[in-house]
């Protein structure tokens, strides 16, 4: 379709080489491009330079998930060889899963992953997805750490292991449930949060267990008719606190990625007929950020650079407007940044 709610201007063309394979060696050695909202250029730092970009009163908000070794390899009792992705917790034992290949995992089937794991598909679900469950003795975690690997993007052409999975994992995870990192997150090290927090700048959590529909591209020609997954998030009390103390002071909300921006906006949204509700938050959402979006709670945004045609990088322009976000990816490709996942970070101010 044509017009101003196209899919196809959100598309653009990125060198293969420029999706980064590996991380930088340090986390904060990543490159950082800060994009002003008032029109000033373009600046070209490192993300070890972001503390002199914030304020004593300003609150960065970064989301604690923690990604799941969630990808496991096992057999059938024929012999065959099966692979699940463990996407969403249903219960205590149950799981909605992908599997691969979908055709030889009937429900009623049982894929063991060594002696003490075994998964049975309960029901078939869309897209290649199924509702297992799972059987295993004593704790889940510490069965799941035995046997399951860190499901690394599918852009991502080298073999998982253990350096790359501690890089994708940012070093302030602890609430585990993600099936893929919130990335913008993987540039702080703990050395550089003490500069922060040395500098006076506020800190605090939220959680939004990110799912694979983050890798998801727009389904529809048309933007508006996209549908999002739903995900788990939570917003605790003492991060609403936090959130007013920053409103009083006359400082800035700054999200680390566009899961943080998505837990803020939802949660903006269902406080928004009551300026008194200071309520925590948990449960499931859908929002979908798109250009013509007004934020609510996010004031700046610390983000990587993201797929043509993604939701994510509608968020983003939601944010900084459409041409001047693709003016920047397109000063990015030239500049030779690295993107996605383990590449370079965008600070939109």
């Amino acid at each position: 379709m044509s017009g101003e709610f196209s899919a196809d201007l959100y598309d653009y063309h990125l060198p293969p080489e420029l999706i980064a394979q590996r991380p930088a060696a340090r986390r904060e050695d990543s490159r950082l491009m800060v994009l002003s909202r008032q029109g000033d250029a373009l600046e070209h730092k490192y993300f070890r330079d972001l503390p002199g970009y914030l304020t004593p009163a300003d609150l960065l908000i970064f989301n604690d998930t923690k990604v799941l070794p969630a990808r496991l390899s096992g057999q059938k009792d024929s012999g065959a060889r099966c692979e699940l992705l463990l996407l969403k917790r249903l219960g205590e034992k149950q799981w909605e899963a992908l599997v691969k290949p979908g055709r030889r995992l009937p429900a009623g089937s049982t894929v063991h992953f060594g002696a003490e794991l075994s998964a049975t598909v309960l029901e078939i679900l869309p897209a290649g997805r199924r509702r297992v469950e799972l059987c295993y003795p004593g704790d889940f975690w510490a069965v799941l750490d035995r046997h399951g690997q860190t499901p690394l993007p599918p852009y991502i052409n080298q073999k998982p292991t253990k350096e790359l999975a501690e890089r994708y994992q940012t070093v302030y995870a602890r609430e585990p449930g993600a099936a893929a990192a919130p990335t913008a997150g993987l540039h702080f090290s703990t050395d550089l949060l003490a500069k922060i927090k040395a500098k006076g700048v506020a800190t605090a959590f939220v959680t939004l267990h990110v799912g694979l529909g983050t890798f998801r591209p727009l389904q529809t020609g048309d933007i508006r008719e996209h549908k999002m997954h739903a995900e788990e998030y939570s917003l605790p009390a003492e991060t609403v606190r936090a959130i007013a103390e920053c409103r009083a002071r006359a400082g800035r909300v700054v999200a680390v990625g566009t899961t943080a921006a998505r837990v803020l906006e939802t949660w903006a949204q269902e406080a928004a007929n009551d300026a008194n509700d200071y309520a925590p938050r948990h449960g499931q959402t859908a929002i979908y950020i798109y250009p013509g979006y007004r934020f609510k709670a996010v004031d700046a945004l610390i983000t990587n650079f993201h797929l043509p045609r993604s939701t994510l990088l509608l968020l983003v322009s939601a944010l900084a407007g459409r041409a001047p976000l693709l003016q920047a990816y397109q000063e990015a490709v030239r500049q030779k940044y690295r993107f996605f996942s383990f590449g370079d970070a965008m600070l939109i101010k």
